[in-house]
């Protein structure tokens, strides 16, 4: 019992003399002690205790040799902190400040970068991931040669995916809900935004459904037209898809199609 309240004592003692000594710091006037103290926190991964210090330094190093180094290294005490809004700002301040910095690239990269980390999951919203896609797409195009490109590319095809996640989701829930001109209006755009998708062909077989669908639910003197809409959508999967696995799934639903138009025609005669 005695051996367990001497180990609490002294590592309550060791926590305040910890303290102390980080209050001794942000009380000291001497610019170069808390620097260097600064910097020693750093070094050692305290991040939380550097990012103070850093802070307290900034107003009165402004416009000193050091303050190019210190806003640097505070910038990246936001970001191991995990205050990536934080750190995103500053690495920005960074490059306004300092463009001709060694370190302008990197701290242009990390803007975007920490935008990144607050991309969220796709089906939240996504403001944060177009940001972050303008950031790093910005870097990408004034870097085009930096060795941060490539990972760069990939985190952009990342976020690009979210959204196409996100998109996909919304064209779906539009089908399930019955509301069919909205959903082939989703499904088409989609193929206009990422013509590029694993899931191009899926998209334009579910544009033809859609079509199919809405039609279906049409006032007769509509459904020819949106039938044939739905037919030019056949015709665009087999010519851009020829080996889709949908394409005998929507062999089956255009033959549906040509017989309800031939019904209509031969109803109008």
């Amino acid at each position: 019992m005695r051996l367990q309240q001497s180990i609490l004592l002294s590592g309550i003692l060791l926590l305040l003399a910890s303290c102390s000594g980080y209050e001794k710091v942000l009380k000291s006037d001497d610019i170069n002690y808390k620097l260097s103290k600064a910097n020693a926190y750093y070094e050692k991964r305290q991040y939380q205790k550097a990012n103070g210090v850093y802070q307290n330094l900034l107003p009165v190093m402004k416009g000193t040799k050091d303050f190019e180094m210190l806003y640097f290294k505070y910038a990246y005490t936001s970001f191991y902190l995990k205050d990536y809004l934080a750190a995103s700002y500053h690495f920005k301040n960074f490059t306004d400040y300092f463009p001709s910095s060694k370190d302008a690239d990197e701290a242009e990269y990390m803007h975007a970068y920490c935008l990144y980390k607050e991309s969220p999951k796709p089906n939240l919203d996504q403001t944060n991931t177009i940001k972050a896609m303008e950031a790093m797409q910005s870097y990408i195009n004034m870097h085009p040669s930096s060795k941060r490109v490539p990972e760069a590319n990939k985190l952009m095809l990342d976020m690009r995916s979210k959204l196409e996640v996100k998109d996909a989701d919304a064209a779906k829930l539009y089908y399930n809900l019955g509301h069919y001109k909205a959903a082939s209006v989703a499904y088409k755009l989609l193929l206009e935004s990422y013509p590029e998708s694993v899931a191009a062909d899926y998209y334009q077989y579910m544009t033809m459904r859609s079509y199919y669908q809405y039609a279906k639910a049409s006032i007769k003197g509509k459904q020819e037209e949106r039938y044939g809409n739905a037919a030019a959508a056949y015709q665009e999967l087999k010519n851009d898809y020829p080996t889709s696995k949908y394409i005998v799934e929507a062999e089956k639903l255009n033959n549906q199609i040509q017989n309800n138009i031939n019904k209509l025609r031969h109803e109008y005669q």
